[in-house]
This record gives C-alpha cells, structure tokens and sequence, in this order.
C-alpha cells in the first residue's frame, strides 16, 4: 500500500494496523509497542526520510496473523546509517533529540531491521 508522506494518513494506516492486531487478540503490552514503533517508524519516514515533501510517498505493508505482526516501512528519501546515529542515552547526547525514536522502536519490537540503503524499517513483534 503506498501512502501520502502527511500525518493524517500515517494515522489512518496505523489505525488500520491496530485495528487488526486487537483482532487477533494481541495483549495490551503488544498493542503499545506495535502503535509506539509504528508512529515513530512512520514519523521518521515522513520527517526524516521524505524531508516533510508531501509529493513523496511512502510505501507500507503490514501482515498480522495470531502469532506476530510485521509492517515494513519504506520512504523515498537517501536513507541513513543507522550504526551512526548516536546514543540517546549517552551523557553528552542527553539533551539531544535525535536517536529516541529508534531507541523505543528496538525497545519494545522484537525485531527490528533496516534495508541497505537505509530509508526501509522491518519491525516485527511477537504475540505473546
């Protein structure tokens, strides 16, 4: 499926993942860290990845069935090394930004996974 790189439709789409994984009786656990790594996955696609240009797309794919859930997220953008994206938690990157969001994602998702190029994320959380 491919999306408009625009909030309301990441929204929609991960409103649309929910939907399916509450179906499949994931745990109130499980459904937390899927919607936490979606939206940062997504966010990142569209702010990072396609730069906020709302001509870009960004291509998803989700598959939920009784034992995991996968989305894959792909933007349009150059992509990123993300070994070279600094510690969140390290002392002098505290007051920083950047590096949260795929922090929580690697958190909380039991597999997490980006292409070479680096502007495609693979999460993958286990219904348990």
């Amino acid at each position: 499926m491919v999306i408009p790189s625009e909030l309301n439709a990441a929204r929609a789409f991960e409103e649309r993942v929910l939907r399916e994984v509450a179906r499949h009786g994931y745990s109130e656990a499980a459904m937390f860290a899927i919607r936490l790594a979606l939206e940062e996955g997504l966010n990142n696609a569209i702010k990072h990845g396609n730069r906020g240009d709302p001509k870009k797309k960004i291509t998803v794919d989700c598959d939920v069935d009784a034992d995991r859930a996968t989305i894959t997220i792909c933007d349009e953008g150059t992509g990123f090394d993300p070994t070279r994206v600094p510690d969140p938690t390290a002392d002098e990157n505290l007051e920083k930004p950047s590096g949260r969001g795929l922090m929580l994602m690697r958190a909380y998702m039991d597999e997490v996974r980006y292409n070479d190029r680096g502007n495609q994320v693979f999460l993958m959380k286990r219904n348990t």
